[in-house]
């Protein structure tokens, strides 16, 4: 075969392995089927209308308009463009268990058990599998950690204050419902913790009952996070 030849052949095959556009309809059974979603789920998700996504999957209309396409396809986490070419491939997430404070007594609404709420993708090089995070309130834990970024932790299914986990930055519950980010160090009686906070400026806790304790695995600035709903 010519060089000429050799070049036709492999561009023919490159134009001929191209995949071919979606219809709407195909790609809303895509759609389906990578969510594990009802269609009357993910018309409710993406708030456009039921009866007219079942017109599409009966044949009775060809389309949709150009906002109801967009809603759908944000809520699947793709982009219009992925969503018409069937690529439903979406980044893993990790759930939002809540806020910290660092400074600032905040409840801590632990999804850990559920894995539900908000959701940020995982960042790269961290397993989703086991890992929540919680965002920042307060300034206390200046300057490595600032309002709004996000903290990764791990919580091995019981209520407990690892002993390895003393002296470092952890995510913390205290015996009130309080989340909190701080260095943790015995306390002056056992069962009992010092909360440290890393601003000279910034207030200690002593001596506080918690019931759990999860070592700081990864902080994420603010600007980085993307999170997805």
């Amino acid at each position: 075969m010519t060089r000429d030849n050799r070049l036709l052949f492999l561009t023919t095959n490159r134009e001929y392995c191209h995949p071919m556009p979606l219809t709407f309809r195909e790609a809303l059974n895509g759609a389906m089927a990578a969510s594990g979603l009802s269609m009357r789920k993910l018309a409710e998700k993406a708030g456009v209308s039921y009866e007219q996504l079942k017109k599409i999957n009966q044949g009775k209309t060809q389309s949709t308009n150009a906002e109801d396409a967009l809603r759908l396809a944000a809520a699947t986490g793709v982009s219009l463009e992925s969503f018409m070419a069937g690529d439903f491939q979406v980044a893993p997430t990790i759930a939002i268990a809540g806020k910290v404070g660092a400074g600032a007594q905040v409840p801590l609404f632990d999804v850990y058990e559920k894995g539900d709420g908000p959701q940020v993708e995982c960042p790269p090089g961290l397993s989703p599998h086991g890992i929540v995070a919680v965002e920042v309130e307060g300034d206390s834990m200046e300057p490595v950690y600032s309002a709004g970024d996000l903290l990764f932790y791990t919580r091995n299914g019981h209520d407990a204050v690892p002993s390895d986990d003393i002296g470092h930055r952890c995510v913390c519950e205290d015996e009130d419902g309080m989340g909190w980010v701080k260095q943790i160090k015995p306390g002056d009686e056992p069962g009992l913790f010092h909360l440290i906070s890393l601003n000279p400026g910034a207030n200690n806790i002593w001596n506080v009952r918690l019931k759990w304790a999860a070592k700081v695995r990864l902080h994420w600035p603010a600007e980085l996070a993307r999170k997805t709903n």
